[in-house]
């Protein structure tokens, strides 16, 4: 390969392409704007194709690729649909995770999550540190009120927290955005409790939530990924469930077992620790606003 061809083919062609449209003309910009609007096809096709869709000759795609620096069509086509897999990877990868393939079975895909899982829950047996567990159990069976925040992704393991405890008894109310909850913290007091599920740990609103609950005097409850986060330093009991945050979506899912996990764990303390509630024997809570019927997913 030519030292110049070589120093071409390491930058990216769809760059090259669309640096070299404002200099090209007619039939040749054509071509380029072609590449440009469906690299995949250009990538798997032929140039008697490339030219046809742009209405002129194979030799002015020829000419494209060598006024680029490439070694005719054929030398281009391979270096654009390297191009293009490699994006396709850094996206799946991104979203997605290096743990799990594009060409995996399902077995094996199940096998990745199962193991991701698995380990998850291991590390929150070692991380969780069950001392805080109680002393937030202990605060949460005595409160008057308790107040649990948790949005997008963090809401699962917040809402079934506020379903267990309110099926018990518990005066609990769950708030899945900013707004909302920031009227929940300012109604937080001495003796309640503010609880906020983060698996990140960096979400303002997050923060806010404890800040404001804090502030108060109730005792925040951070359920977290990141034990040295923003949110982890408003806390005043911080319980790290064993499982970092992960940069993509195999991470997270892990990361998501051992928020459930500690979130289970606490509400079977604060079990432990209350006597037979109305709720508990199938009565209504005396509770201003329960959601406890079937249509919000509360058990029954």
């Amino acid at each position: 390969m030519r030292a110049a061809e070589h120093r071409v083919q390491s930058r990216d062609p769809l760059q090259l392409v669309s640096d070299s449209i404002p200099r090209l003309r007619g039939a040749t910009a054509r071509v380029a704007e072609l590449i440009l609007a469906a690299p995949d096809r250009v990538a798997s096709g032929s140039i008697t194709r490339l030219a046809a869709d742009a209405e002129t000759s194979p030799a002015t795609v020829t000419r494209l690729a060598n006024h680029l620096g490439f070694d005719g069509f054929p030398a281009l086509r391979t270096a654009i649909a390297m191009e293009t897999g490699r994006a396709a990877q850094a996206g799946w990868q991104r979203d997605i995770g290096s743990a799990i393939a594009v060409g995996d079975s399902p077995e094996q895909v199940l096998n990745v999550l199962a193991a991701t899982e698995a380990n998850a829950l291991r590390s929150a047996l070692a991380a969780v540190d069950l001392d805080a567990a109680g002393r937030a159990a202990d605060a949460i069976a005595a409160a008057g009120r308790v107040h649990i925040y948790g949005e997008w992704g963090d809401a699962p393991p917040a809402q079934e927290l506020y379903f267990r405890l309110l099926r018990i008894g518990v005066p609990v109310w769950f708030h899945d955005g900013p707004r909302s909850a920031q009227v929940g913290a300012r109604q937080l007091t001495s003796g309640d409790v503010g609880i906020v599920v983060s698996r990140s740990g960096d979400n303002p609103a997050a923060a806010q939530f404890l800040e404001t609950a804090t502030n108060g005097g109730a005792l925040g409850v951070l359920i977290t990924g990141e034990p040295d986060s923003t949110a982890a330093g408003l806390g005043a009991v911080v319980l790290y469930t064993g499982t970092r945050n992960g940069p993509d979506w195999t991470g997270f899912f892990a990361g998501r077992a051992s928020d459930v996990l500690t979130a289970g764990l606490l509400f079977v303390l604060v079990a432990q620790r209350l006597p037979l509630r109305p709720a508990a024997t199938g009565a209504e809570p005396d509770h201003p606003f329960s959601t406890d019927h079937p249509q919000n997913g509360s058990p029954r």
